[in-house]
């Protein structure tokens, strides 16, 4: 245990977070998994005893539990579960619905702080970069908060300051749950398929480029350039002399948030164009560009006053190879031709068919539960099938398969049901279908067009001349390994490693059983011999032998039961 603890810098801050921790999963009843990871010894003695005596948690309630755990945690906690989220492959669909309720919400921090901020990150006096500064923020959020203000030369601006030492923090809670979960794989293999420490690697990777707002400006450069011609989207101007990787300057929106119904109709806008607007910008996204925004929530979306939808907040985007984007066309495809043989094949394509899966039996499954979930869409007219919900039930199905499903595809779901759910609201008779079309036809004639089946021939045919080149080379040495005797089979037995966990556990409960007996062998002996200083008429030692052996007993039965095998 403590030669993982080594593996974070020896500061009482780190030291501290770790126990305050432990002490909060304490609290919301995860005792045994702190027991299960030899974690212990870094909780207080008497909340230790009251971590035997609890009970356990009811899987009904888990779920609940650790999204409040999460919560009390802070910034990091709180994005990692927001990033889960987006995985029920990984933490199923109870874990992944629990954790969307999460919200970014918190106290702002001193204006005082996010004016030394701002000054040390431009190189200027504050009174030199803008006209005028609101020092209340409008949002504050865990990574950083907004402020309102006007640039020297009159232009009404945002200013998005990074939270004070935000970035040491997030670090700090990274290095624990890389350490939390190397001990998962250790003391707990079931652990080893959710991939723990895959997901703290992608964590890491998001929030690192969510803390560098460069990367956010770079984002807003690149969809700028993507709507440079769509007259009815507006992307915030961005003002890259006043950006660093802490402080973000851009345009000041003022306009409606799309989800205020009552503000557009006031406004005279039609709510089917505007519904049309946003939908036609998210498959132009998917479909065309292959780079998305990838947080469309209501607060980032705004109707301004001439029709025209702004979209804000570009610190989370995601990129799609055109393998994807053209699966996704082919997927409406499918949907329109209730061609559900076809799915599979792009399932094939994608890479979302392990080896090790049977896929004649897989084929003749998942085709009877697409059939099953998916021709009841179909009652209502084609112009009424909703394709986010058939989209949704697809990516359920296939988690239900175990099928390797990309996260990008996982990401574009959850957005797709975000951009849905504000379009019913907006105009419920809209027509997802019909507005997919123009970009669908495109991807289908562009992949099955001669420029890319040559380019598919011929990386074909590349690949075949390579294998029969190489080929003659690797037989070679693999000859001469095995004439040295150099030539190994590695094999691994499945379940070996619990097994050998749970005889060295039986071991140990065996060698403190006979701790046990042996006090007790010892007090009694000594009690029947009568010696030595005496309580109540009975020998002193006896009397602590005989006391030591008992809450040794107790703990030792407590474990037992705790783990649940008698």
């Amino acid at each position: 245990m403590f030669s993982e603890l080594l593996k974070i810098r020896k500061t009482y801050r780190n030291i501290n977070r770790i126990t305050q921790i432990l002490n909060v999963l304490v609290k919301h009843g995860f005792g045994q998994f702190i027991e299960q990871l030899n974690l212990n010894g870094l909780i207080p003695f008497r909340k230790r005893i009251k971590l035997l005596a609890g009970g356990v948690i009811l899987e009904s309630t888990v779920a609940v539990s650790l999204r409040q755990v999460f919560e009390e945690l802070g910034p990091s906690f709180i994005k990692l579960a927001q990033i889960l989220s987006s995985r029920p492959d990984l933490i199923t669909e109870r874990y992944a619905t629990e954790f969307e309720k999460l919200q970014d919400e918190v106290p702002p921090f001193p204006f005082q702080s996010a004016k030394n901020i701002i000054e040390k990150e431009l190189g200027k006096p504050i009174e030199e970069i803008f006209g005028d500064i609101e020092q209340t923020p409008i949002a504050a959020a865990s990574i950083s908060q907004v402020h309102r203000a006007t640039l020297k030369d009159g232009s009404l601006v945002v200013v998005k300051v990074q939270r004070p030492r935000i970035k040491e923090i997030i670090e700090t809670d990274i290095s624990i749950m890389k350490m939390i979960s190397g001990l998962m794989l250790k003391y707990i293999p079931d652990s080893e398929v959710f991939n723990p420490l895959g997901i703290i690697a992608e964590f890491s990777r998001t929030i690192k480029k969510e803390m560098n707002f460069c990367e956010e400006a770079r984002n807003i450069q690149r969809f700028t350039k993507n709507f440079k011609t769509v007259k009815t989207i507006k992307i915030p101007i961005l003002y890259p002399e006043f950006t660093s990787e802490r402080v973000l300057v851009m345009e000041r929106i003022e306009g409606m948030r799309i989800n205020d119904i009552s503000a557009i109709d006031a406004a005279g806008l039609d709510r089917n164009e505007l519904a049309a607007t946003l939908v036609n910008a998210y498959f132009k996204m998917i479909l065309d560009d292959g780079f998305f925004h990838a947080d469309p929530h209501p607060g980032n979306l705004f109707v301004l006053y001439d029709g025209r939808i702004a979209i804000v907040d570009f610190g989370m985007a995601g990129w799609l190879p055109p393998v994807v984007m053209e699966s996704i066309a082919a997927l409406l495809v499918a949907l329109v031709h209730k061609d559900f043989e076809s799915l599979i094949d792009q399932f094939v394509e994608l890479g979302m068919i392990t080896d090790e899966m049977d896929i004649d039996r897989f084929r003749q499954e998942f085709l009877a539960d697409m059939m099953e979930l998916l021709l009841p869409l179909y009652d209502s007219a084609l112009s009424e099938i909703n394709f986010a919900e058939y989209l949704n039930t697809v990516t359920r199905l296939s988690i239900k398969h175990k099928l390797k499903i990309p996260s990008s595809l996982l990401l574009i779901d959850k957005c797709l049901l975000i951009v849905d759910n504000t379009v019913r609201e907006l105009a419920p008779g809209f027509n997802f279908i019909s507005a997919a079309t123009p970009y669908t036809s495109t991807l289908i004639m562009k992949k099955y067009g001669p420029k890319r089946v040559l380019d598919k021939l011929e990386r074909h045919l590349s690949g075949l001349a390579d294998s029969l080149i190489d080929t003659p080379k690797k037989l070679r040495v693999l000859l001469r390994r095995m004439i040295a005797g150099e030539f190994t089979i590695k094999s691994n037995i499945a379940g070996i490693d619990r097994l050998t966990r749970d005889i060295e556990k039986s071991s140990n409960r065996l060698s403190f059983s006979i701790v046990i007996a042996s006090i007790i062998m010892s007090s009694s002996i000594l009690t029947l011999s009568g010696t030595g200083a005496k309580i109540f008429d009975i020998p002193a030692i006896g009397t602590l032998g005989f006391t030591i052996a008992f809450f040794l007993g107790i703990w030792l039965i407590i474990s037992i039961l705790r783990s649940g095998k008698l």
